[in-house]
C-alpha cells in the first residue's frame, strides 16, 4: 500500500504557514516540524492534536538549525552535531506525542539536509544514528545514501516520491527556497506515472526508475489543499 504524507506544523508564533487544517483529511501521515526550521512548542502541540484527531500517523520532521532560511540553506555541521540536533528535535516531538496519548510513527528529514543526506554518507549516517534509538522507520530516497546508511544501522527504511517537486537529471531533488503554486495536471501525470510504471521524468526528459512506498507533498504551496486532494484521488485510483 502506498501512503500519502505531508510536511506540516510549519507555522511559528503569530506567523501562519501552510494549510494544515485543509490538508489533514487527505493524508495518511503528518511529518511535524520540530522547531529548528519552523514551529514552536505550542504549534507542535496544536498540530499533534489536529493529526491525532483525524487518526493520522505522526512523524518527526527535523531540520538543520536554519529558521531564517526555512531549513533550505546548506550548513556544515560535524556528524555528531547533526546527530545531536536530530535527537533533540525528535525527542521534543516524541514527548509531545506521549503527552497526547500518541506515539512516534517515523522520521522524515526536512529540506536541504534531505538532499545532502541523499548524496553524502556521513550526513546520512548521522541522521540514521539519531533515528535508531526511537525504533521507527526513516523516510528517504531509495537507492541513495539514505537507504544505505539506514540498512547499515538496522533502521527500517521507507522510500519516498515527490510529485510536487522536480528531479534533476541525476535523479536528485530540486528543492526550491520558496514554493510557488503547483501545476496540478503535471503533478497528476507524475503521480500516475510513478504508480503505474515506477518511473519519473527528470528536467532533461530522462526517464528514471523510482522505488517508493510513500508519497510526500508539501503544505506551503498556495494551492497545497488542491494538491493533497488530487494526490489522494490518484493514489486511491491506482492502488
Amino acid at each position: 500500500m502506498v501512503t500519502l504524507n505531508c510536511d506540516m506544523g510549519e507555522s511559528y508564533g503569530n506567523w501562519r504557514f501552510g494549510d494544515d487544517t485543509g490538508i489533514m483529511p487527505y493524508i495518511d501521515c503528518a511529518n511535524i516540524a520540530c522547531g529548528f526550521h519552523a514551529s514552536d512548542p505550542w504549534t507542535m502541540l496544536k498540530t499533534v492534536r489536529l493529526a491525532l484527531s483525524h487518526g493520522k500517523k505522526v512523524g518527526a520532521h527535523p531540520s538543520l538549525p536554519d529558521r531564517e532560511g526555512f531549513g533550505r540553506r546548506e550548513m556544515k555541521l560535524q556528524p555528531e552535531e547533526l546527530t545531536a540536533a536530530f535527537l533533540y528535535q525528535i525527542g521534543a516531538l516524541t514527548g509531545t506525542l506521549v503527552a497526547e496519548g500518541g506515539r512516534l510513527s517515523h522520521v522524515k528529514p526536512h529540506g536541504i539536509v534531505y538532499g545532502m543526506a541523499a548524496r553524502d554518507m556521513d550526513t546520512a549516517r548521522a541522521i540514521a544514528t539519531a533515528v535508531k534509538p526511537f525504533g521507527v522507520p526513516l523516510f528517504g530516497m531509495a537507492g541513495t545514501c539514505h537507504e544505505t546508511a539506514a540498512q547499515a544501522l538496522g533502521v527500517k527504511f521507507i522510500g519516498e516520491f515527490f510529485p510536487d517537486l522536480t528531479y534533476a537529471p541525476d535523479g536528485s531533488l530540486i528543492i526550491p527556497r520558496v514554493q510557488s503554486a503547483i501545476d496540478l495536471p503535471l503533478a497528476e501525470d507524475r503521480m500516475a506515472r510513478a504508480l503505474t510504471r515506477n518511473e519519473l521524468v527528470t528536467t532533461d526528459n530522462t526517464v528514471r526508475p523510482i522505488s517508493f512506498s510513500t508519497v510526500c507533498i508539501h503544505s506551503d504551496p498556495p494551492n497545497a489543499r488542491d494538491v493533497a486532494a488530487l494526490m489522494r484521488r490518484v493514489i486511491d485510483t491506482h492502488c
